[in-house]
């Protein structure tokens, strides 16, 4: 149920996690190249010497997975479902719960009372697959 939630959740989480270790390791090339490592000489095998093909290798994953991200929102929004655009308003397009009733027509009530029935049943469905 819902598996595109948990699908798009899993990628963001992925890119957010690509994006510091691209971070992380620019900042570490900086040291070697300009900073206050730049006088410590490198041996062929350390990590240091290999921070340019690394750099480019997280470059290259975070490109394709940002590719599945956006295919996945092109998927997502086909839904048409009212429970399906709830969790696409939220999850994807970060609206609030207000928002989304507006949006959809209905009062934050109605979509409050869905969207917490929603929850449930990934609540149960998740408890299920683990035991």
């Amino acid at each position: 149920m819902f598996e595109w939630l948990k699908d798009y959740q899993k990628i963001e989480e992925e890119i957010i996690y690509l994006e510091f270790e691209l971070k992380r390791n620019k900042k570490e090339l900086g040291r070697w190249i300009n900073g206050d490592l730049s006088d410590v000489k490198l041996t062929e095998k350390s990590k240091a010497a290999k921070l340019e093909e690394i750099i480019a290798g997280i470059e290259y994953e975070l490109a394709h997975k940002m590719n599945d991200l956006y295919d996945a929102k092109q998927l997502i929004g086909k839904f048409k479902g009212l429970e399906n655009q709830i969790l696409y308003g939220k999850y994807v397009e970060g609206k609030t719960l207000t928002v989304i009733a507006y949006d959809l027509g209905y009062t934050p009530g109605h979509i409050y009372n869905i969207h917490a029935q929603i929850m449930k049943k990934i609540d149960f469905a998740l408890h299920v697959n683990l035991t």
